[in-house]
């Protein structure tokens, strides 16, 4: 029943209760309110407690309405097959409702309503609500300041949603709504501009008196709808036009906004230390604009760099920021944010790609000018302008300012880091480089040096020589000769590969790094996180001859006292270990020790960040080490205390469960000296009901099938977790591939003791998966059911009866055989069923004869009369040729025992039978299929680099070796099986074989070595 009117006092009443604290007053009212979610009317009420000006002072009420309104909108705007929704005329008078509240006082309110007029045009314009722009900017002609203000957060947000939409035709409206309303935002925008200096102006003039208070807070308005109004026309922009990078068309209003934006930031910028004291709000306002303006500007050059590139944008720009980089007023250097956006713009112009010289040619005698050849020519244009604003001095002079201003830790960096060393780790290694200002700097840095590698190559050693001279390894202080060092060691780090052609790694380590180590000073841990840092940049650079020494310098790191220089050692040491070169022979003894500390640290540190590090060091040790057999009691320990202490910290637990994935696999056919710690963690992990299940899952699935594929035997416990594998594929398919190799281990290992305790389960799983998965799921199924049937011929075919039938009807009406993948299925699963005719013949004619087989045949649009087994020859015959050798002998095998059967019809086919016999015979069974071959390799480079073949794969050949098909002569087959079909039919098989062609016969012969 639809609300109306008469039901604007319970609504209310409802919103009201919703809001109060008392939890029985509360929860009935959230509950009656989602009730009448989807009842029509429900929005439309909510629309006039919103609006209603006598509840103007009821914020809370009414921010709550505009909550449900918004959710309502979500859900119930677009037609949906399980609700009416909301009726086209309701959806009317919504929108024009929403156009008539614009000058809404309450800020979150408005906000909100913004947001809903956005959501709302994103389904309905233009073909609903073609009016919606129009009227706003009707609106505007006559709006007060905080109108104005409301309709531009309308504006802001409503083409910030439709920007996002990416057909065709809806980036074709977003186009001409930017030519329409790009010049009265822009006009607006530099009107509004000139109010507000203007004011600034009045305002930094008679800063001691009182200004009065309406009139700062119109002029905080204005400045608010500035904003918004850049964030508009800075849309319209980068979304109103296609890239210019990649159809080289001049963005003409690039050209014209960027240069008064730049003009802007300077503008703004005098009032920022005189503002800081005496106007607060508008000194925050200043930082703001000044940083949204940068990021505007640096915008349009990612987006439009040939338009950018114009000599009246790309100079002023590029020289401006390098300014404030190089030489800013002494109150800009506590402006961060504004120089870390200049930073990124010089940034993103030194490696933009358009701006570099182009490697491709140009087609001889083309007289018209194509796009790359327009493309050239203004990266070389744009080229030499930057030539231009950047000397070698202007490099040079670069180079040094970010080093030995930027790179240089403040006061306030040091005591964050003498507070809190682990945060203070974290925050300089993982931060995002925009985010603050010495990261930023070292990504311009490193950009600016892999431009100018030859010219800075050389300024860098004579800055890190400087720096080490002026400061001796027997310093203790803190003094600025010590922060230069550390400065100086930060910027050699960061350019390892271009830095090795001027520096040599050995004699810096011997001559300095190992040295400053020899100092035990608290203070030396500034110089000692930075070596730490520095021997895993340096990484491929270090040589065999000094791997040991750093091996050794990296463990003595991982003693020191400060929590910040271990977690850099253990990551450095973690790159190490990784490292293709990484020596064994050299670390091996050190392996005790970095296992205790490893430890230690673990026990120490308090974030996850900091255990994620060194659970991941631990992980590379077991992986890489052959000797986790001597240490494996102190791991089980360490993972069974670890463990326990991770509970509720899902995160932590998952690179747990990774770490014990490399113990279990490092430790091999030994691993089950760990089944008592990891096999009550595994059944956690799979426990589909845990409240962990979400996140622990996947990662003990893998746990899970790494355990079967290093186990020497099946044992209890294990053998019992079976059916959890069929409640996870019952719930969802996302886990196929490892569930698949999971069911493998289980046939491989648990062999007969698994097929009788687990029957029922293996049936259930089998006939979830065939028929319901895609041609991906079930190619990597197949090779599954083809091991089982092949270990258990007799027993396996009629439990698993109803996945067969699905496999015949596969064969038999499976789709487009011109898709590759269809084939492979069609093939694999033809195959399986040759297998079962070769093995269990008596069961593949049960299985064919099944008036529930026919059923399905007849619902996939089988005809009714065909033959199945017929049918089933037909696509041996067909698909020999997509199978592989070992297929092909099953095709083979099967197709000789059709010889002896007493059916007219193979005499038929009883020359593509004989042919495809033949070639199979004469084709050998030599060459390996694709997965054989891959498997062979990586076990013989297992056992050359990682000890023995683990037990599933090794019992898994054994298996394959003992395949009674490989034992079975082809060749003697269709010689006996031939004799008894010329029994059976007499004559009619001696017409037959004269149809042959005399070629084909005699290869038959010659196969079947007949004189």
């Amino acid at each position: 029943m639809a609300l109306s009117a008469s039901d604007l006092p319970a609504m209310y009443s409802l919103l009201t209760n919703s809001l109060s604290a008392d939890e029985s007053v509360r929860k009935p009212a959230e509950a009656a309110l989602s009730q009448s979610e989807s009842r029509p009317g429900f929005c439309s009420c909510l629309m006039e407690v919103i609006t209603a000006k006598d509840l103007a002072a009821q914020v809370d009420v009414r921010l709550m309405a505009s909550v449900y309104f918004k959710n309502g909108v979500n859900r119930y705007w677009r037609n949906r097959r399980d609700s009416s929704g909301i009726s086209n005329e309701e959806k009317i008078h919504l929108r024009q409702k929403l156009l008539l509240h614009l000058r809404e006082e309450n800020y979150q309110i408005a906000l909100m309503l913004a947001v809903l007029i956005s959501k709302i045009a994103r389904i309905d314009y233009p073909k609903e609500w073609p009016e919606l722009f129009s009227v706003l900017a009707q609106q505007l002609q006559s709006a007060d300041i905080l109108t104005s203000h409301r309709i531009f957060m309308i504006l802001f947000r409503t083409l910030k949603e439709l920007s996002t939409k990416r057909l065709t035709s809806d980036q074709r409206n977003f186009a001409e709504i930017s030519s329409h309303f790009f010049d009265y935002s822009w006009r607006l925008w530099q009107s509004d501009v000139q109010t507000i200096l203007r004011d600034f102006s009045a305002l930094a003039q008679c800063i001691s008196s009182d200004a009065s208070e309406q009139h700062q807070g119109d002029l905080y308005l204005i400045c608010e709808r500035w904003l918004l109004c850049l964030k508009i026309i800075r849309q319209l922009i980068i979304s109103g036009f296609p890239s210019d990078a990649k159809c080289v068309q001049e963005v003409r209003p690039v050209k014209e906004v960027s240069p008064v934006l730049l003009n802007a930031i300077q503008s703004f910028l005098t009032y920022y230390s005189s503002f800081q004291t005496q106007c607060p709000k508008f000194w925050d306002f200043i930082k703001r604009a000044c940083t949204k303006l940068m990021k505007v500007l640096v915008a349009f050059q990612t987006r439009h760099p040939y338009s950018f590139g114009d000599e009246c944008v790309l100079p002023p720009v590029m020289d401006f920021c390098l300014n404030k980089i190089s030489d800013p007023e002494h109150d800009i250097l506590s402006f961060e944010q504004f120089l870390i956006q200049c930073m990124v713009m010089v940034k993103s112009i030194l490696e933009c790609k358009e701006y570099k010289p182009s490697l491709t040619g140009r087609v001889i005698d083309e007289n018209r000018v194509t796009i790359e050849q327009m493309k050239k020519n203004i990266s070389s244009i744009v080229g030499g302008v930057l030539t231009s604003l950047l000397p070698n001095e202007r490099i040079v002079l670069l180079c040094n300012i970010l080093i030995r201003r930027y790179f240089v830790l403040s006061a306030s960096d040091l005591e964050e880091w003498y507070q809190n060393p682990e945060s203070f780790h974290h925050e300089q290694d993982m931060v995002q480089w925009t985010e603050k200002l010495r990261p930023c700097a070292e990504a311009l840095y490193i950009v600016l040096f892999e431009n100018h590698s030859q010219l800075l190559g050389p300024v860098v050693v004579s800055i890190l020589q400087e720096a080490m001279r002026g400061c001796p390894t027997s310093v203790t202080e803190i003094t600025p000769g010590l922060l230069l060092k550390d400065a100086a060691y930060s910027a050699a780090a960061h350019v390892y590969y271009e830095l090795s052609n001027y520096l040599s790694f050995k004699d810096w380590f011997n001559g300095a790094l190992s040295l400053e180590l020899s100092n035990d000073h608290p203070n030396m841990r500034i110089i000692h996180r930075k070596v730490a840092l520095i021997l895993g940049q340096w990484v491929s650079e270090i040589k065999d001859d000094t791997k040991r020494s750093v091996y050794c310098a990296l463990i003595r790191l991982l003693q020191e006292k400060d929590l910040s220089v271990r977690l850099a050692a253990c990551r450095s040491l973690c790159f190490h270990i990784e490292d293709a070169n990484f020596s064994e022979q050299g670390f091996t003894d050190l392996l005790p020790i970095c296992w205790d500390l490893c430890f230690k640290l673990i026990e120490e540190v308090q974030e996850f960040d900091s255990k994620v590090q060194v659970l991941n060091l631990i992980s590379t040790l077991i992986g890489r080490g052959n000797e986790v057999i001597t240490f494996a009691d102190k791991l089980v320990q360490f993972f069974q205390k670890v463990w326990e202490e991770s509970s509720g910290e899902s995160l932590l637990q998952i690179q747990l469960l990774i770490a014990l994935r490399s113990f279990v696999t490092a430790l091999g056919f030994q691993s089950p000296i760990c089944y008592n710690l990891i096999l009550p963690i595994l059944q956690k992990g799979i426990d589909i009901n845990s409240p962990d299940e979400l996140n622990l899952l996947e990662d003990s699935l893998q746990l899970w099938e790494a355990i079967l594929s290093n186990a020497p035997s099946m044992v209890p416990q294990l053998l019992a977790y079976f059916p959890c594998l069929v409640e996870v594929i019952e719930r969802s398919f996302d886990h196929l591939q490892v569930a698949v190799h999971i069911t493998e281990g289980y046939i491989i290992l648990g062999g007969t003791e698994f097929l009788s305790m687990h029957a029922s389960s293996v049936a259930k799983l089998l006939d979830l998966i065939v028929g319901n998965v895609n041609d991906r799921g079930l190619l990597s199924t197949l090779p599954a059911i083809d091991i089982l049937i092949q270990c258990f011929p007799m027993e396996v075919p009629p439990l698993i009866s109803s996945a067969l039938q699905k496999l015949v009807v596969i064969c038999l009406t499976g789709g487009d055989d011109h898709d590759p993948s269809k084939t492979a299925v069609k093939a694999s699963a033809a195959a399986i069923l040759a297998r079962i005719l070769v093995m269990n013949s008596n069961y593949l004619a049960q299985l064919t004869s099944q008036p529930s087989l026919m059923l399905l045949l007849q619902k996939a649009g089988f005809p009714a009369e065909e033959n199945i087994l017929l049918c089933l020859i037909d696509i041996w015959l067909e698909k020999v040729d997509n199978a592989s050798s070992a297929q092909r002998k099953m095709f083979g095998l099967a197709l000789s025992i059709i010889l002896t059967l007493r059916l007219p019809q193979v005499l038929d086919k009883l020359d593509q039978i004989l042919s495809v016999c033949t070639s199979v015979i004469l084709g050998g069974n030599d060459d390996l299929t694709e997965e054989e071959s891959s498997g062979d390799n990586m076990s013989s480079s297992r056992s050359q680099n990682e000890g023995p073949v683990p037990s599933k794969e090794f019992k898994r050949r054994q298996i394959k070796f003992s395949d009674p098909i490989n034992q079975l002569s082809l060749e003697t087959s269709v010689r006996d099986n031939l004799q008894t079909c010329a029994a059976l039919h007499g004559e009619s098989f001696n017409s037959a074989i004269g149809r042959m062609h005399p070629a084909a016969f005699a290869q038959l012969k010659q196969a079947l070595k007949m004189p």
